[in-house]
């Protein structure tokens, strides 16, 4: 008889975007003359900077010859794409990183996903709460965790560390120590970011009790004050503790290209075995690596040109997110976020749930966002709208929310 991974079973309804899809969706069918303007899930708007487009075209007529064609891609990454990133995103900050640390992907939410499966079942999880859903349901479906509870919103067995407004949504060190603990800054939803010595205590935890920090820095390109540090592995230590995860979406607006990678250093050992093989064990069997032609325009991420190019599109987000942080905070909202993040974390005003928000804003100004609660029970109350929208709609969507 055939059965089922019933874990999943203990899923709440869809995934929180598809939940959004499919409420605009009718939406739209039930008013065909509305404008609609998406600022709810995080996709990029700017087109290809050109040195990737440059770098893409190179690629590609190079597949077209024979003496220059190229099948399976290395399947931990081309060494050209790893020691460019080692140099420019670890080596140029300061960060022991080298290329063989470095196994390349097809975005970091595979990765933030896939992560869970080289640790063993009977590991207690810690996230914050508001979280990103991949952080949690991956993990559900893998066995992780109890059932969830309706009443509480959330699961069983997860050990959830609140970042509220009382505590600058910052996540504070748990009664109960985990052996997984996520963490993600600049933070997805919150818009939040940590000091380097605020990690550094975080650091000196993990290795304190024998976790593994799982470090999403997806947003890191984002970072516009001093003292937030880039990647974990700018604090002391963090090699012995921590996973980071990148992504290529939000930097180099490569959400429809798919790219993104994942550091394991050599020396971090749990259970006497190091984790660095145990990845590239999973990822060599499950993962044929990324294409030729997209591991070349992440290339072309590091040049001059690429560089310049990329800073201009993240200064045009942020410009975005100024627009919506401070539109929204003249006209009575309380806001956050929206400096060193393209995310901005609103309450909600008037005593609304977070979904009863998200339907007055889409019936009334035709505007998306994301309710807080499809993030985590402490996300109730709050609301999202990211900054990837294009200035103009971004103005409109801000002047539409003000004569609500």
């Amino acid at each position: 008889m055939v059965t089922v991974n019933r874990n999943y079973l203990k899923l709440p309804g869809s995934y929180l975007f598809s939940t959004i899809a499919k409420k605009v969706n009718i939406f739209q069918e039930e008013n065909p003359q509305a404008s609609v303007i998406r600022l709810g899930i995080g996709d990029v708007t700017q087109p290809l900077a050109p040195a990737i487009i440059d770098s893409l075209h190179r690629s590609v007529d190079e597949m077209g010859h024979r003496e220059t064609f190229r099948g399976y891609a290395p399947d931990l990454g081309y060494d050209f794409l790893r020691d460019a990133i080692a140099k420019n995103d670890y080596r140029d900050r300061g960060c022991d990183i080298s290329a063989d640390e470095i196994f390349v992907s097809d975005g970091a939410k595979s990765d933030s996903g896939n992560i869970q499966e080289i640790f063993g079942t009977d590991n207690k999880v810690a996230v914050c709460d508001p979280v990103y859903p991949v952080y949690v349901d991956t993990n559900v479906m893998a066995g992780r965790t109890g059932a969830y509870s309706q009443e509480k919103g959330c699961f069983d067995g997860v050990i959830y560390m609140p970042c509220t407004a009382d505590n600058g949504f910052m996540p504070e060190f748990p009664e109960e120590v985990p052996d997984l603990i996520y963490l993600c800054f600049p933070n997805n939803p919150t818009g939040g970011a940590i000091t380097k010595e605020r990690l550094q205590e975080w650091v000196d935890y993990a290795n304190r009790y024998g976790c593994v920090i799982i470090y999403d820095a997806a947003y890191e390109a984002y970072i516009s004050q001093e003292g937030i540090p880039h990647s974990i592995y700018e604090c002391e230590g963090a090699r012995t503790c921590a996973i980071e995860l990148r992504s290529f979406s939000k930097n180099a607006g490569f959400t429809g290209v798919r790219l993104g990678f994942t550091v394991v250093p050599k020396d971090l050992v749990r259970d006497g075995v190091q984790l660095h093989r145990l990845w590239a064990r999973r990822h060599g069997t499950k993962f044929n690596g990324a294409p030729y032609i997209v591991q070349r325009a992440g290339e072309s991420v590091y040049s001059p040109e690429g560089k310049q190019q990329l800073a201009q599109q993240v200064a045009y987000y942020m410009r975005n997110a100024r627009v919506i942080h401070d539109g929204l905070q003249d006209a009575g909202y309380s806001v956050y976020g929206g400096v060193d993040a393209p995310y901005i974390w609103l309450a909600v005003p008037n005593g609304m749930s977070s979904w009863e928000f998200f339907d007055h804003l889409l019936s009334q100004a035709h505007v998306v966002g994301t309710p807080g609660s499809g993030f985590g029970a402490n996300g109730e109350g709050y609301f999202r709208l990211t900054a990837f929208s294009t200035y103009e709609n971004t103005v409109e969507a801000v002047e539409r929310m003000k004569k609500m």
